[in-house]
């Protein structure tokens, strides 16, 4: 290397002379990193070189300035590759939104017939109820009744039927024995609509002859009101009079509010002058109210409870034995209406059903104190196929339809003779969704819940057969 450099500067000097043009020397590092000499000497005849010269110094400039090209090449938007990225999350962000937009259209398409469904369903259920409650004719009673039961069947004594008819239908779902169960159908028996005058001048028990026109005392503010429950003590306590009354809401799952009001003018005007919160919850249209205490079943279970209105707090509570609760035996409008608790001339009781007895109404007599079962009675007639019952001097009836405008008591059973019959007392159902129906001893009437509306019916009491 030392003598390449020799050489080199020598020819150098001897250009130099000639040339009379003074040398240059460059001292630098090459691409490797190791110490370069470079030496220059201008031509005495050349302008300029052919081709471009340059040292290590222009080729570091070189490999800046292509860092820099590089560098503003990415600040002002050149680099590809973020943007690529930036356009590929918009292109999935905006198929997911137009996939989101499509389920929501599939959603709402599926929530609009859901809604369809509902109504046709809703619509068959109370043409059924409107077929059901048609009075049958003795010669198409069985080609009336197919087909219109729950289970898909029908099921009747042939000893309640009238003479030298018989009956094959029969429930799948049941294992009848004997007796079998009573049928909600019943010839029509022309019942005149009782007077003010008549039913005034009635007296003592009797059995039920005629029911008269709906009386609407109020419409519920919302919603919750559609269903629910409102009732007179018969036998009021300290601290509330006869004149108070009572109403519960029952649509929600935590019904527990019972609203008090001071008399009938108040209840018709809103305008509560007590309410409660119920320490539980309360289960469907079954409360009643006697002897200054509400009694109601509580939710999902077959507890009773006694609600001293006094001390505001639970007095009593005792489980009614094998009973049917939250949808197992209820009336034919559902509403989870399996526990329905009465008062009347003699006393408290429970209308529901058991396993035992498949489905069949079961009347128990309650203690008002401890809620301990005296006595109970089975019926021939199913839950499901009544709309609703009510007690009347220790008579069971039953309600043939809860959503037919005309209607008719079709069944009663007397606990003092252990017998049940049909019957065919005209019922106006004046908003067609009645349910809940009681009875108030003090006041002879029947109160109800139809459809939003709080309504009473005058009854009339005939002579005890």
């Amino acid at each position: 290397m030392l003598s390449l450099v020799t050489l080199v500067c020598a020819s150098c000097l001897l250009l130099g002379a000639q040339g009379q043009e003074r040398a240059a020397m460059w001292r630098g590092n090459d691409r490797s990193g190791r110490c370069q000499y470079t030496f220059t000497v201008g031509s005495p005849t050349e302008a300029s070189c052919p081709t471009q010269a340059g040292g290590p110094e222009l080729e570091a400039l070189k490999s800046r300035l292509s860092l820099l090209e590089v560098m503003v090449t990415r600040l002002t938007g050149g680099q590809t590759g973020p943007v690529d990225q930036q356009q590929g999350l918009q292109e999935s962000y905006n198929q997911a939104m137009g996939e989101k937009a499509e389920l929501q259209k599939e959603k709402d398409r599926l929530d609009r017939q859901v809604q369809e469904l509902q109504m046709r369903l809703e619509e068959s259920r109370q043409e059924a109820e409107r077929l059901r409650s048609r009075p049958c004719t003795q010669g198409s009673s069985q080609q009336q009744d197919s087909g219109l039961r729950p289970g898909g069947g029908s099921s009747v004594l042939s000893h309640l039927l009238p003479s030298g008819q018989t009956s094959g239908l029969r429930d799948p779902s049941w294992h009848y024995g004997v007796p079998g169960y009573q049928e909600l159908k019943a010839e029509v028996a022309e019942v005149p609509v009782p007077t003010t005058a008549g039913i005034e001048d009635s007296t003592g028990c009797g059995e039920l002859m005629a029911i008269g026109e709906p009386m609407t005392h109020r419409k519920a503010d919302t919603i919750a009101g559609k269903y629910g429950v409102w009732m007179q003590d018969p036998e009021a306590a300290a601290p509330y009079g006869p004149s108070m009354v009572w109403r519960i809401d029952t649509v929600g799952s935590e019904v527990r509010q019972l609203f008090g009001y001071e008399d009938m003018e108040q209840l018709a005007r809103g305008y509560p002058t007590k309410v409660l919160l119920l320490p539980e919850a309360v289960e469907s249209t079954g409360a009643t109210m006697y002897r200054g205490s509400l009694y109601y079943q509580r939710r999902r279970s077959r507890t009773l409870l006694r609600y001293d209105l006094s001390t505001e707090s639970i007095a009593s509570r005792r489980d009614l034995p094998h009973a049917g609760f939250h949808g197992q035996f209820p009336y034919s409008w559902g509403g989870y209406t399996d526990i329905d608790l009465a008062v009347d001339e003699q006393g408290l009781w429970a209308i529901y059903s058991t396993n035992k007895a498949k489905g069949a109404i079961v009347i128990a007599q309650l203690d008002p104190h401890s809620l301990e079962v005296l006595k109970t009675w089975e019926t021939n007639i199913r839950k499901v196929t009544v709309a609703n019952a009510f007690m009347i001097c220790g008579r069971l009836y039953t309600v043939a339809s809860y959503a037919a405008a005309e209607t008719f008591i079709s069944y009663t059973f007397d606990t003092a003779t252990n017998q049940g019959k049909t019957l065919s007392v005209p019922l106006k159902n004046k908003y067609r969704y009645n349910s809940m129906i009681d009875y108030n001893p003090v006041q002879r009437k029947l109160l109800a819940w139809d459809n939003y509306y709080i309504v009473s019916y005058d009854v009339r009491l005939g002579k005890q057969q």
